[in-house]
């Protein structure tokens, strides 16, 4: 391989926008549905890719074919849907995760297939057990054999940030001639930090000599917080990807958080003059949405799309707010779609009402979704003198989420106190048949659950099970998470109710329905080594 010294002042971008777009590579539906807890059907994930289309995100990444039956007729089906976006799937360097991935994407308007091969001493001698000169050629057999089946392939070099410079020169250049247009360096671990990051993307411009051919993109885990930091460092060094997810939601410590890197460029257009083509009014619709389907709730105090990101409690920052926003306030809430209705929603109140105040909130519901959804609001607005937002959103979330699974909640009747026995009367809708059980147990929660598992017996123990009010007042709407263990596997469920116990029922079936989609996602044991983030 020939040296080059001088820096390439132009970076490899695509041809369809110009030198200073980035590409936002989503991978929620691959990488951030590995994380632990965290699984999504079909048609859930469809509808996550649906809101990534429509908000511009140049690639979906919509997960890894060959890991089972159900990822690939998710990707497949995405395939179908998506109408802008180029949609990818993962796959190792073997001929039979590329055919797979392939199967799974010919359909797509824009399909990419997404191949891998650690190339770092310690994985390619603990995980691989390969030499260095193996793992090169297989670079050059895994792109090639993709390259001949689809024009636009992606390679990367799993634990990129770990690897030898020259090695990983090597393979890069080698990835390229074989047919890769876009080259992802990943930090798999989270390991690296930004001066050093900045560093390896320059050393790649300057030393690969057929580098202006290809698009630099970056992968980076969160695991010492400097996900969004090397990513953005990436970008000022060249770097015309960046690979992330909504809510940062990804193995261990997740990925670089999707809003952040939208809403950093946007923001900061003096210091990175870069744009995305992503309509970040869409941005807080699509954390509401990856977070109700996996369970997994933004920290309050999550940049961007955490419940705090624009409120000011502090009298000193009321008091410049209100003279004028920007004392406090770098951008503002209607930027990242966060609106507020001004719909006044309660017992009252009509279909066409609620069908409006949902689109205002971002929500557009099918006709027997919105039946579904309408029949919860008047229920729960008989219960409470008034309905906020926040309470409509955990309805819908809650109510319209999960109409595909496979068991659901229909009546539930409890006896407690301390006097007598406490005992759950359940009714459960399992494939359609509905079954009926009565349950003692020491309390109301424990005998609701023991309800559950008598009409669908199973093995998964009680990790979590926690409360929180959706609103405040003693009306409150409660919202439940439970986290179920099985095998190692562990599941997130959601279930908001103006009733705790009956809350606590659909929060337990939720993970229920999420652990039956994780069991078909098993990966067979002597393939698991290998089914890790790129």
């Amino acid at each position: 391989m020939t040296t080059q010294p001088e820096n390439h002042t132009t970076p490899a971008h695509d041809q369809r926008f110009g030198e200073n777009h980035i590409t936002i590579f989503d991978t929620t539906l691959r990488d951030g549905e590995q994380s632990p807890g965290c699984s999504m059907n079909k048609e859930e994930k469809v509808q996550v890719a649906k809101v990534l289309d429509a908000m511009g995100v140049g690639v979906i990444e919509g997960g890894f074919p060959v890991s089972s039956n159900s990822d690939f007729e998710a990707v497949s089906e995405i395939a179908g849907v998506v109408q802008s976006a180029q949609v990818a799937g993962l796959a190792r360097a073997r001929p039979g995760d590329i055919d797979r991935a392939w199967q799974a994407l010919q359909h797509a308007a824009n399909p990419r297939i997404h191949t891998f091969l650690s190339t770092s001493p310690l994985h390619m001698k603990y995980k691989l057990q390969m030499d260095p000169e193996d793992v090169y050629q297989a670079v050059i057999d895994s792109v090639t054999y993709a390259r001949n089946l689809c024009p636009n392939v992606e390679w990367s070099p799993e634990d990129g940030t770990r690897t030898d410079h020259d090695f990983l020169c090597r393979c890069v250049e080698a990835a390229i001639k074989a047919g890769a247009r876009t080259i992802n360096i990943p930090d798999t671990v989270g390991y690296t930090v930004p001066d050093e990051f900045r560093d390896l993307i320059r050393m790649l411009r300057n030393r690969v000599p057929n580098m202006d051919q290809a698009i630099i993109s970056v992968h980076c885990h969160n695991d010492l917080g400097l996900a969004v930091a090397n990513s953005l460092a990436a970008v000022e060094a060249g770097a015309r990807q960046v690979e992330c997810t909504i809510n940062g939601i990804g193995e261990r410590a997740g990925n670089a958080a999707l809003e952040e890197i939208v809403m950093a460029l946007k923001t900061r257009q003096d210091m990175m003059p870069y744009e995305t083509g992503v309509d970040s009014g869409y941005i807080t619709k699509a954390s509401r949405l990856v977070s109700g389907i996996t369970g997994f709730n933004v920290q309050p105090n999550k940049a961007i799309v955490g419940k705090n990101a624009f409120a000011h409690e502090s009298g000193i920052h009321q008091d410049g707010m209100l003279k004028n926003a920007e004392t406090y306030e770098i951008m503002t809430p209607e930027s990242v779609g966060l609106t507020r209705s001004t719909l006044v929603m309660g017992r009252h109140s009509g279909k066409h009402a609620f069908k409006t105040k949902l689109k205002e909130l971002g929500y557009e519901l099918s006709d027997n979704e919105l039946k579904d959804a309408f029949q919860r609001f008047k229920d729960l607005a008989g219960h409470k003198k008034e309905v906020f937002d926040e309470d409509l959103l955990a309805l819908v979330d809650d109510a319209v989420l999960r109409h595909n699974d496979h068991i659901r909640f229909v009546r539930l009747g409890i006896n407690c106190g301390n006097d007598g026995p406490q005992t759950a009367d359940l009714e459960l809708e399992v494939e359609g048949t509905r079954k009926r059980v009565t349950a003692e147990g020491s309390g109301p929660v424990d005998a609701t659950f023991r309800a559950i598992r008598e009409i669908w017996p199973h093995e998964a123990t009680l990790e979590l099970y926690q409360v929180h009010a959706v609103t405040g007042g003693t009306d409150a709407q409660a919202e439940v998470t439970v986290r179920l263990e099985e095998n190692g596997k562990t599941v997130n469920g959601q279930g908001a109710d103006y009733d705790t116990l009956v809350a606590s029922a659909r929060a337990y079936i939720n993970a229920l329905n999420k652990l039956m989609v994780k069991r078909e996602k098993q990966v067979p044991p002597e393939e698991a080594a290998d089914a890790l983030s790129a």
